[in-house]
């Protein structure tokens, strides 16, 4: 059987995109499976508070109003393990909708708790624990995130942990396990002895 050099290469990257996919399906089906075995989300004792689906307009009532929207908010995205949060599909989710009370938070109104988190506390906001996704004359990645049509502020990356805190979080794992100046790898990482 005859090879070209193109042919070669060309099945070198059709083997690594299946192995790709082989490994994406994996994390995939992990993460589904975590997902059956997960208890349910504990909501925090205001949830069932009727007041606290509508905005305040007492300025520090507001204020405090907010800050616990974006204490839940953050809660219930670490407990699903997202980082990204889409409005138009989590305005139907007990996140926002507490069906014992038939009270909801719109989407203009989860829009200004989002907002509020993307705001720094110099700026009176939540400490910038949110950043919206923007699409327009965004890349085409940033499209597919963002959903083409949705619309802008539909779609949020909420930070439980902000970027920065993540590194610290490396970092304490890196020293505790004796890992400075190792090179690891992403599976290392994850299925390692001293695996997160």
């Amino acid at each position: 059987l005859f090879l070209s050099r193109r042919s070669t290469s060309t099945c070198l990257v059709l083997l690594l995109q299946s192995e790709l996919f082989d490994l994406i399906f994996t994390l995939h089906s992990l993460v589904i499976s975590n997902m059956t075995t997960m208890p349910p989300f504990p909501f925090p004792p205001t949830y069932s508070f009727p007041p606290f689906f509508t905005p305040q307009p007492n300025t520090a009532t507001r204020h405090s109003q907010l800050e616990k929207w974006s204490s839940l908010i953050q809660s219930w995205c670490r407990h699903h393990r997202q980082y990204r949060l889409s409005l138009i599909d989590a305005v139907e989710t007990p996140l926002f909708h507490n069906t014992a009370l038939r009270k909801r938070l719109d989407l203009r109104e989860a829009r200004a708790v989002i907002d509020w988190m993307a705001k720094s506390e110099e700026e009176n906001g939540g400490g910038r624990r949110a950043e919206w996704i923007s699409d327009a004359g965004a890349s085409s990645s940033v499209t597919l995130l963002n959903g083409a049509g949705q619309g802008p502020k539909t779609v949020a990356w909420i930070w439980w942990r902000r970027p920065e805190e993540w590194a610290d979080v490396l970092v304490e794992w890196v020293e505790s396990t004796g890992q400075r100046g190792s090179v690891l790898t992403v599976y290392e990482l994850i299925h390692g002895e001293g695996a997160m």
